[in-house]
């Protein structure tokens, strides 16, 4: 289930990256949002309510979530696929949990150790030559597309850590109605306040519906559904179809060919990520010490 779900976000490219280059982003995340807003509307009602008797710290938390990293972040994505190919967004993505890691460490009070940086490191340096296919020849249009990714996928983790620490007082489904109902709204002032143009052509509907569809409520159900029965190490493997299945469609549909630097730091980002994980998982000092765990040695 976790690899189905990994799939479908790698798939995201085969209509995302057409409709990018066609219309602007915003419109296209919009029109995204409110057909997932009428998908979960039957959750919406009771979400709200759970959270009017919420704590501050969790309404905050629903505010950045559903305006940062739903809307926000996949205004970002989506837009870099406009100046970049339709693979490098989608793999710079995995490094999503090399930054919840860290504002984890902020937000949460979890605790890196120096060998974080032995996981860090090598990461950011696969994403430069998956970046770039030439490293040392850097364009301004990769670079935006390579700055627009990471910036959604450092929201994206920032809505995995206040997720987290929202979820002592809403459920699951209470989060994604409101994630994706706050996202909505935010989008909606952006547009009226940027006099961004949200209508779409009929013939882009279909698309916007996949994407809703798909990557977007199919992909987080199974995937938050098997993470109950799933271990987070295998998990983290399973989600390797992700970048995988991203590549393929690159290459497959697009007709992109990464440079030999760029498969490169392609796996350097996917192995690096992997094994932090099974690291976290199996290690008896971690790189990261949670509150839970606060009791191993420093």
């Amino acid at each position: 289930m976790v690899a189905l779900a990994a799939s479908f976000w790698g798939l995201s490219a085969l209509w995302r990256d057409p409709l990018a280059r066609e219309l602007p982003s915003l419109a296209i995340v919009f029109w995204e949002h409110l057909l997932l807003v009428v998908l979960v509307s039957p959750w919406l009602a009771p979400a709200v309510r759970r959270l009017l008797v919420s704590s501050w710290r969790t309404r905050a938390a629903v505010l950045v979530i559903g305006a940062g990293s739903s809307a926000l972040a996949t205004v970002l994505f989506t837009t870099a696929f406009r100046l970049g190919d339709p693979i490098t967004p989608q793999v710079l993505q995995k490094l999503q949990p090399l930054v919840a890691l860290a504002l984890a460490a902020v937000l949460l009070g979890e605790r890196l150790r120096p060998r974080y940086a032995a996981f860090l490191l090598p990461a950011l340096v696969g994403a430069w030559l998956l970046t770039f296919a030439d490293p040392l020849g850097v364009t301004v249009a990769g670079a935006q597309a390579a700055l627009l990714a990471l910036g959604a996928a450092s929201l994206w983790a920032a809505g995995t850590v206040l997720g987290r620490a929202a979820s002592a007082e809403l459920r699951f489904r209470d989060l994604v109605a409101l994630r994706f109902t706050v996202g909505l709204v935010t989008l909606a002032v952006l547009a009226a306040s940027t006099s961004t143009p949200l209508a779409v052509p009929p013939s882009a509907l279909p698309s916007i519906a996949a994407l809703a569809l798909l990557p977007g409520l199919a992909a987080m159900v199974l995937y938050y559904l098997a993470l109950g029965r799933t271990p987070a190490s295998r998990a983290t493997l399973a989600e390797l179809a992700f970048p995988l299945t991203a590549a393929l469609v690159g290459v497959a549909a697009f007709g992109v060919r990464p440079s030999p630097t760029q498969w490169l730091g392609m796996a350097v980002v996917l192995v690096t990520v992997a094994a932090l994980a099974l690291h976290e998982q199996r290690s008896a000092r971690p790189a990261v010490v949670t509150r839970a765990r606060s009791s191993v040695p420093g």
